[in-house]
């Protein structure tokens, strides 16, 4: 049987929206079975996406939806280019009604699109299964919404109905390759070895550029070609799951035995039992040898059976977030900072916890206790800007901050400028692990536009 192309679009939410056409044209030139997949998800993306959709229902979805399928959704649909994406996030079926529109205004026959569902435990009947596990962890008064991470099978099974375009929220990020791979060679939902092959393909697909050289740039450590053009990549599958990675034709980047790796373990707690809904998979014994340029084959995964349990992100809200960012330049600009942080402490840490960065002498090193900044030696450095963050339930405490932050322009000390401020809603997170058969999913047709 065909191996079968699975290319990626998207790595994460607000990822380039120019980088998914190189990848189908290098698709299209390969010819035979492909998918084209977006992963756009993650629990920040969305948390922020479910706040969107309770200011606005209409939103919720990927909200660079449009510009990231406008380049390659003609190209997809005229070559048989399944696309998978979970850009439906909070709002699956209105990213589908933004695909319909979006291929209307092409010109486009309408696509098929099959919306997939059952992450979304938002319902009454989930909340009672939510307090069940999390006890007096469910705060009924901030309850936002929850999600469960779903898994591939009701991807494949919409790709085998017809679907051109697969819509979910909430799916682990390597199910939406795995997903088209069902489809395509047939494999049973215990094919342990070939899902747990297939996933390990979507985990290297799922960052877009991190594999293909992009977070493996280190210069004149680990030099990358043509980074400012990087080429997102593409794995081709085989029917054991085993696969070749490499990148969009005529772009930057690198796929080696190095990026290989890298990505092979990003994110991994236990390289022997990776746990997905779909396949708990081993790499423990795996390879990865380069085959030819910018060309690496994975083979040698191992799968075990999956899991009883899904996991939930239960989300609740969080009060609000504020920060601001003031500059000091020149002799003593250092001791200026750290007045700064004196009088904004003075005049604000009696109502809420607050973090200082001086950046440029300590920031992302740094700690919410303060300890380590305090601890720092003064560097004598003439170029510091100083942040100042804190969180809080109520609103007005959160401009407060911001006003205080402000007023450091001329309520000095010295010299001080640049002051830029915002402030966001907050959600809290719990997780908890439920009975996969309490949380079944499914998908259906989304109805012409």
């Amino acid at each position: 049987m065909q191996t079968l192309a699975v290319g990626c679009g998207a790595g994460f939410s607000g990822d380039r929206t120019d980088a998914a056409a190189p990848v189908v044209r290098t698709l299209v030139q390969r010819g035979g079975p492909a998918a084209l997949i977006f992963e756009n998800l993650a629990e920040r993306t969305l948390a922020t996406q479910q706040l969107a959709r309770r200011a606005n229902p209409q939103l919720g979805y990927e909200p660079l939806l449009e510009l990231e399928l406008r380049p390659v959704l003609a190209d997809c649909m005229a070559h048989g280019i399944t696309i998978v994406g979970n850009f439906g996030a909070a709002n699956p079926d209105g990213a589908a009604r933004v695909i319909q529109r979006l291929a209307a205004d092409l010109g486009l026959p309408a696509p098929r699109i099959a919306v997939v569902k059952g992450d979304d435990l938002s319902g009454s009947q989930a909340r009672s299964i939510l307090r069940e596990h999390l006890g007096a962890g469910f705060d009924e008064d901030h309850f936002v919404c929850a999600n469960a991470y779903q898994g591939a099978f009701e991807i494949a099974q919409a790709i085998r109905a017809g679907a051109q375009v697969v819509v979910t929220g909430r799916v682990a990020d390597p199910s939406l390759t795995v997903g088209p791979a069902m489809a395509h060679f047939g494999w049973r939902a215990d094919d342990w070895n070939a899902l747990a092959g297939a996933t390990m393909a979507g985990h290297l697909l799922e960052c877009g550029a991190q594999v293909s050289g992009g977070y493996f740039a280190d210069p004149g450590l680990k030099d990358v070609p043509g980074l400012e053009d990087v080429g997102f990549p593409i794995a081709e599958i085989a029917a054991d799951g085993s696969c070749i990675v490499s990148k969009a034709a005529g772009t930057g980047g690198l796929v080696d035995e190095r990026t290989v790796k890298e990505q092979l373990l990003y994110e991994l707690h236990d390289p022997a039992a990776y746990i997905t809904p779909d396949v708990v998979a081993d790499i423990s014994e795996a390879t990865v040898a380069q085959v030819g340029p910018d060309r690496v084959r994975l083979s040698g995964v191992r799968g075990h059976p999956r899991t009883e349990t899904l996991k939930a992100n239960v989300f609740f809200d969080g009060g609000w977030f504020g920060e601001g960012e003031i500059s000091y330049a020149g002799p003593n600009a250092e001791a200026r900072a750290r007045l700064s942080m004196d009088v904004m402490q003075k005049r604000m840490g009696a109502l809420m916890k607050l973090r200082f960065d001086l950046i440029g002498v300590s920031s992302i090193l740094g700690d919410d206790s303060g300890r380590m900044l305090q601890a720092a030696p003064a560097a004598g450095s003439t170029d510091i800007r100083l942040r100042v963050a804190g969180q809080h339930k109520e609103l007005a405490v959160v401009d407060r901050l911001l006003r205080e932050l402000t007023a450091l322009w001329t309520g000095g000390p010295a010299g001080g400028g640049g002051v830029r401020v915002a402030r966001r809603q907050r959600l809290s997170t719990r997780s908890c692990l439920i009975a996969r058969d309490r949380l079944p999913a499914s998908f259906s047709m989304a109805a012409a536009a």
